[in-house]
């Protein structure tokens, strides 16, 4: 892709290809063909804020800077690239499915990973579904995580858009708090609700996750799609050594890890169970 009129830089295959090479290392993340025009659009604002005039010179910098200024590119390259896209209850067959088999739990503590954060509406869907289910969120711990810090951000704040998709006006009394004056039309998640809400930054490619005790459940949802096969088998792998025994692994709506039967066996729509 040589520059257009319209384009600030000249953007080669080369290019492309080298970015693919960077993120696919840096974070599992497999860009095909068609996705030339997404990477030009999203990194050349990169460019512009740190003041490079080609993409050739900035990755040139990415890949040969060192130190905690490196790290922080790093992170930005990743962020660029990364897709997020969700909603409250987004594929709420999961939700009821959760709450059918939190029926009974009691007083058990009860640990969720959510793997792909995003801006937060899946973190609090999880809590308000676990709320409702048991009555409070004393014994529940969810660890909420990505890789796009940015996004992370939005969650922690908790703050969205009154309009938000997925809420019904039952649940948005319940477990959201309505903005007035500069913060009219705005909704936040209950800060009370959020004490055993553990937002942090997890690279799915790092071998080593501090993450605590064994998880009962797992939303790992939409995440597999970015990667090719033998990475996702090294995360199903990662993700299976993290669960207790007989939990539940849900997943996206076109993700379909039958292959790994010696990990995971089928039990719902989208829904599997550790070996």
């Amino acid at each position: 892709m040589a520059a257009s009129v319209d384009q600030e830089f000249t953007f080669a295959k080369s290019d492309f290809e080298r970015v693919r090479k960077l993120i696919y290392g840096h974070a599992g993340i497999s860009l095909h063909e068609g996705k030339q025009a997404m990477v030009y659009s999203r990194l050349s604002r990169r460019l512009r804020e740190t003041g490079h005039s080609s993409f050739q010179q900035y990755l040139d910098d990415l890949e040969r800077s060192s130190g905690p200024q490196a790290d922080k590119e790093w992170q930005e390259f990743v962020n660029c690239l990364t897709t997020n896209l969700t909603s409250f209850f987004r594929e709420e067959h999961h939700f009821h499915a959760l709450a059918d088999e939190l029926k009974g739990w009691g007083s058990k503590p009860l640990r969720i990973w959510c793997c792909a954060a995003s801006t937060g509406e899946e973190p609090y869907s999880l809590a308000i579904t676990c709320h409702e289910a048991i009555g409070n969120l004393n014994n529940v711990q969810l660890v909420c995580s990505d890789i796009d810090t940015n996004v992370l951000a939005t969650a922690r704040r908790g703050v969205y858009d009154a309009e938000a998709r997925g809420l019904s006006p039952q649940r948005l009394r319940n477990y959201f708090m309505r903005g007035t004056g500069a913060n009219a039309g705005r909704i936040r998640f209950k800060p009370e609700l959020t004490r055993n809400i553990d937002f942090r930054v997890v690279n799915l490619m790092h071998t080593q996750w501090q993450l605590g005790e064994p998880f009962h459940m797992v939303f790992c949802r939409n995440v597999m799609i970015y990667f090719d096969a033998p990475t996702q088998r090294k995360v199903l792998e990662r993700i299976h050594k993290v669960m207790a025994p007989h939990s539940l692994l849900f997943v996206g709506h076109s993700e379909n890890f039958t292959e790994a039967k010696d990990l995971f066996r089928l039990r719902g729509k989208t829904i599997y169970e550790k070996v």
